[in-house]
């Protein structure tokens, strides 16, 4: 914790709170200290344990994701209230863990917008690389009816989801594209220089077009 501390940055975490997160430790500098530390799964749970979102990220560097209950997950999600600390757990945990599927499906259903976005996290990764017994037609059911109003994490989860459909499976692209076109999420959005914009329509459309071209 002391070296954590050693770590901060005052400009890092003036970036950082504009996005939500409550730490100034640069993500390299983290990621040098997971490295020495190597694989410590009782240190990371020690880690966790203090509710510093700095720990907390170090700790999802350092501990075996197939070693966590489901239950343990659930408690950590709920905790993790953060962007970076949700989205690292999600991806580099809850993703690797035997019980990701069950997950799944408990989270989307959740009336917390937090916890559902999750749950659509984890339905993009299937999306992409296991699509196998997804209703792909029903999801973009719930995104059309859902997407326009749901709150900023949830929707921006949602939209993902889109455009991993569209991106990845050609016979649902065209039903993608009009949702994303009728429903205008993000839009507007400002894209940095070089990065495709979120906006589902354009995603998709330059993905695809980058896979045809290669």
């Amino acid at each position: 914790m002391a070296e954590l501390a050693g770590l901060d940055d005052p400009k890092a975490r003036s970036v950082n709170e504009k996005h939500g997160d409550d730490h100034g430790v640069n993500l390299t500098a983290l990621r040098a200290l997971a490295k020495r530390l190597k694989t410590q799964q009782e240190l990371a749970g020690r880690l966790w344990e203090t509710g510093d979102s700095a720990a907390r990220l170090l700790g999802i560097l350092i501990c075996r994701p197939k070693a966590f209950g489901r239950d343990e997950l659930d408690a950590m999600l709920r905790e993790a209230r953060t962007p970076k600390v949700h989205d690292w757990l999600v991806n580099y945990v809850v993703k690797k863990n035997p019980h990701a599927e069950e997950l799944r499906l408990a989270w989307s259903a959740d009336p917390d917008p937090v916890v559902a976005s999750a749950g659509w996290a984890l339905t993009t990764e299937r999306v992409a690389k296991k699509p196998e017994g997804l209703d792909l037609a029903g999801l973009l059911d719930v995104i059309e009816a859902e997407m326009k109003d749901a709150p900023d994490r949830l929707q921006w989860a949602m939209n993902h989801c889109l455009a991993v459909i569209g991106i990845e499976h050609a016979g649902y692209r065209d039903r993608a594209l009009a949702i994303g076109e009728r429903l205008e999420v993000l839009k507007d959005y400002p894209a940095s220089p070089g990065c495709t914009s979120p906006f589902a329509p354009v995603w998709i459309t330059e993905m695809v077009r980058r896979r045809q071209g290669s």
